[in-house]
């Protein structure tokens, strides 16, 4: 028989569940057996509960191999505009479209703190020195770039014959991130301006690379930035490497540990994206 016994326990099960319903769910003559209306409705919902079952071990089977679920990711400003950023977010999307990411913007000090709580996997923070983090999280280095110094078209600067030093924005407004925003990459930016002999003087302070940009567009003053926001290249502007060994920026993913597949296959695009 298809369903793998005989006769009499086949019989002997269903007149329990009868029982156990209180209504019959065969109409039994002597030449036929024959499904009541309740029996008919009653399979109904039973193939359904079936599917659903199966559709359940499917899930589950998908979310442990890290096919479907989300993860939470989050960034510091400009961040998703770096190339090993970029391709992992869309290998992640190819690769994984059954994996929900949501990304949201953070300070470091943010991020660090929904690591620990375990509300992000993983962030993304710019730093110059090694980013100094609690204990289950860990901090990986994946690209260093030059600082470029942003300006008007017509500012002396702009086209000299040499690239501008720190030295030479010494009488310059700076427009700059917030500090909780910008935190390591500021601090290592006031490091190179003491290093050159003088305390920036910092006029407007921003949240977003948009904004950043657009005030030094506006004529407020200059910014630094990484290649990854000159390739944005407002028509009013220029972008001048800076004559320094250490005006470098460096990003990095800090994750925590025992995180979800789905993170863990995030993680390994980001890493195949640095190499």
């Amino acid at each position: 028989m298809r369903l793998g016994m005989s006769q009499p326990p086949l019989s002997q099960q269903i007149r329990l569940l009868e029982e156990e319903l209180g209504v019959a769910l065969l109409e039994r003559t002597s030449r036929r057996v024959a499904l009541t209306e309740a029996g008919r409705l009653f399979l109904i919902e039973a193939r359904k509960t079936l599917a659903q079952a199966a559709h359940s071990i499917d899930v589950a089977r998908k979310v442990g191999a890290g096919d479907l679920g989300e993860i939470n990711v989050g960034f510091a400003s400009s961040v998703p505009f770096t190339t090993v950023v970029a391709q992992a977010l869309s290998g992640f999307r190819e690769s994984y479209p059954g994996v929900r990411l949501n990304l949201t913007e953070m300070s470091r000090l943010a991020q660090i703190e929904a690591l620990l709580a375990e509300k992000i996997e993983v962030g993304f923070i710019r730093d110059i020195d090694p980013p100094i983090v609690p204990d289950g999280l860990e901090a990986v280095l994946l690209m260093t770039e030059p600082l470029l110094v942003a300006m008007l078209v017509g500012h002396p600067l702009a086209h000299a014959a040499s690239d501008p030093r720190f030295a030479d924005l010494r009488h310059e407004d700076f427009i700059l991130y917030r500090e909780d925003f910008g935190a390591g990459f500021n601090s290592h930016l006031k490091r190179l301006c003491a290093l050159a002999g003088y305390v920036p003087k910092i006029v407007q302070e921003v949240t977003g690379p948009f904004t950043l940009l657009g005030l030094v567009s506006a004529g407020l003053g200059i910014t630094i930035v990484t290649p990854t926001l000159g390739a944005l290249h407002p028509d009013n502007m220029v972008f001048r490497r800076l004559d320094d060994p250490k005006a470098i920026s460096r990003l990095w993913m800090i994750r925590r540990h025992g995180v979800s597949k789905a993170a863990t296959h995030f993680v390994e695009l980001v890493l195949a994206a640095r190499s």
